[in-house]
């Protein structure tokens, strides 16, 4: 479903506590009765709740279900979706929400900014995408709620994945900066870098392949396993350093090219300045599926996120190398740290990653390995008929604070399939 925040600053603080009640009442309530609403929102008026509840059905953050036996009503996601932004709004984790630049089985990426103009993004886990589709018991959220509530696993899928991605980062990992985590969603960096799957050339596919294959060695030396290691899922970023006199030299006038760093010629014939040497870093994202090298599955997924690097290596680049390997039993014998333990520690206990892991497995999330997740989906959860009904409202601007990339150039290294990103537009929701 699209993110819509056109309604978000005309809610009432009534509203907020109504809409918050409806969440805190579907921990137990496939359909919260409007009794209880009244009575967790504690608001004087009975009148007070009802129009709050009018106003949350009109712009789609609560709604009815069909052949109820009982007057009560249902969080959507776009109800979850404002109580997270309310959350990071609050925290000023994020300012203004922009265009989305990404979509999946189970998540949507949007580009947001700070009140100081920083641009970060925005992942919205939307576990309940597939779950609506293919298991049509775990609906119930009383008779079976660690399985089978969508607001539950996604929160769980969000906490997981800012939990590891916090650990990775503080030990030197390239992954995209935390920021804040809230319910279903993360905040985290931007990061200015292409996918993996959108580039059809490299000066030396060779040094990339050997650093990617070195991370999945290294994160297993830390005790962890990606589980989801391919490339969608792998970021590419030029980063320009300074080049020494010893990189210049090449007989035939080409740039100078050591592993996966190419120096760019410089030209003006006037510049006695060496030119910078553009080095190519990848940057790891998504981490629903990272799991510990403890886990019964660990072998197969570390051999698969090995086999995904060589295969798409091979059938992208035309590279393919002779050295075997690298094997999980090598890769665990010299365990320097155990991160997955510290991720327990933190708070995503492991009866929460059991409960998680279980439930992807039910619903046939198995990362982008196997299907290539990635492509646009229509989501057809639960509910999507009401939420998306009435008349297309015409688009308005919220306010007057619009930012806007610049045109990305094409990278000077790299070949990118496909068009860059431009004009992403952020409209201020506070």
């Amino acid at each position: 479903m699209k993110l819509d925040t056109k309604a978000i600053r005309y809610l009432t603080a009534e509203d907020w506590r109504v809409l918050s009640a409806v969440e805190m009442g579907s921990k137990n309530h496939e359909l919260v009765p409007t009794s209880l609403v009244t009575q967790i929102a504690g608001l004087r008026s009975g009148s007070g709740v009802h129009k709050s509840i009018s106003n949350l059905a009109k712009v789609g953050l609560i709604a009815k279900m069909k052949n109820a036996k009982y007057d009560g009503y249902r969080l959507t996601y776009g109800g979850l979706d404002y109580l997270a932004l309310n959350t990071h709004r609050k925290s000023s984790s994020i300012y203004s929400v922009g265009n989305q630049i990404g979509v999946g089985k189970e998540s949507d990426i949007y580009v947001v900014a700070s009140s100081s103009g920083d641009q970060r993004v925005l992942k919205i886990h939307r576990l309940g995408r597939i779950s609506f589709r293919t298991v049509k018991a775990n609906r119930d959220y009383l008779r079976n709620r660690n399985s089978g509530s969508w607001m539950y696993m996604s929160r769980l899928a969000a906490m997981k994945e800012y939990a590891f991605m916090k650990v990775l980062r503080d030990n030197g990992f390239p992954v995209p900066e935390p920021i804040a985590q809230s319910r279903h969603t993360v905040v985290m960096s931007l990061v200015d870098a292409f996918p993996l799957r959108q580039i059809s050339s490299i000066p030396d596919p060779a040094g990339l392949y050997a650093e990617l294959l070195a991370l999945i060695v290294q994160l297993a030396s830390f005790g962890l396993i990606h589980g989801d290691f391919n490339e969608f899922n792998i970021l590419v970023e030029e980063i320009a350093t300074p080049a020494t006199k010893s990189t210049l030299s090449s007989p035939s006038g080409a740039p100078a090219q050591t592993d996966n760093t190419l120096v760019q010629p410089s030209t003006d014939s006037t510049d006695s300045s060496p030119p910078p040497a553009v080095t190519l870093v990848p940057t790891i994202i998504d981490f629903p599926q990272m799991i510990s090298i403890d886990h019964t599955d660990a072998i197969f997924y570390f051999d698969r996120d090995v086999n995904c690097i060589k295969r798409f290596f091979s059938r992208r680049f035309h590279f393919t190398s002779d050295e075997p390997g690298p094997f999980f039993s090598d890769a665990i014998k010299h365990v320097r740290k155990r991160l997955d333990v510290e991720v327990e520690a933190s708070g995503f206990s492991r009866k929460m990653a059991k409960e998680l892991d279980a439930y992807m497995k039910e619903v046939g999330v198995d990362g982008d390995a196997v299907e290539g997740a990635g492509e646009e989906e229509n989501s057809e959860g639960e509910g999507d008929s009401e939420e998306n009904s009435g008349d297309e409202a015409k688009e308005t601007s919220l306010s007057d604070f619009n930012t806007h990339f610049e045109n990305k150039s094409m990278p000077s290294t790299i070949t990118r399939q496909g068009l860059p990103l431009v004009d992403q537009t952020f409209t201020s929701y506070t």
